[in-house]
């Protein structure tokens, strides 16, 4: 295989972040979409400055404080509603393909991780919901760091684990510029575009575009 090592993102990649909200959609009423497209924007924007502020916030907290930030903008959440949906964060779904796809790379000898600003606490439960137990060698968190991705040290996280320079590692993300970053730093990259979503970052392309990991096993067999 001219490529062994696969690394994926965790939320969006593997895990459906938006399948908290959903469960709880008839609770939220109208607002449900919005609520979880500004939730997950939030969380995204305050990992950004959060990290070029030199101001750590964990992962777990800044989840919350984007929950926060979403309620009061679709109108309000109950102290109960907030914490089924934080609970609810912390057991996503798994996209239904990504199993069988961890499956397919460890049938063929290669090695599989996670690197994810999630925190090792939050990444633990999720791999354990998802029953993605035994499918990776490694999940990696920036917590460690006290620094989110795209900095450069969050994708050195993989070569320092696995001892492989950057061109061995095969990258894995649903968010355009979690590929830019990976791509700047060295990594093969891969997108998995499952909106459609239009290209952007022209001169940090990706190696590929799939529009589900499915597509994966197909392009590297």
């Amino acid at each position: 295989m001219p490529h062994s090592l696969y690394v994926f993102d965790a939320y969006g990649t593997l895990f459906d972040v938006h399948s908290a909200v959903a469960r709880h959609a008839r609770e939220l009423g109208p607002q449900a979409a919005r609520l979880s497209e500004v939730w997950r924007s939030k969380q995204l924007e305050y990992t950004w400055v959060r990290t070029l502020a030199g101001a750590y916030r964990d992962f777990g907290a800044l989840t919350a404080d984007a929950l926060d930030y979403a309620g009061a903008l679709c109108g309000g959440l109950s102290p109960q509603l907030r914490a089924r949906l934080l609970d609810a964060y912390g057991a996503l779904d798994a996209f239904p393909e990504v199993a069988a796809t961890l499956d397919a790379l460890k049938a063929r000898g290669c090695r599989t991780a996670i690197l994810s600003n999630g925190t090792p606490a939050m990444l633990a439960a999720a791999v354990r919901a998802a029953g993605l137990e035994g499918r990776l060698d490694a999940v990696l968190s920036v917590d460690s760091l006290r620094l989110y991705k795209t900095a450069p040290q969050a994708y050195a996280l993989v070569g320092n684990h696995f001892a492989t320079s950057p061109h061995e590692v095969t990258f894995l993300s649903s968010n355009r510029w979690d590929i830019a970053g990976a791509q700047a730093f060295g990594f093969r990259t891969i997108w998995v575009n499952r909106s459609g979503l239009p290209d952007e970052y022209g001169e940090l392309a990706p190696a590929a575009v799939v529009t589900s990991l499915e597509r994966l096993i197909a392009l590297d067999g």
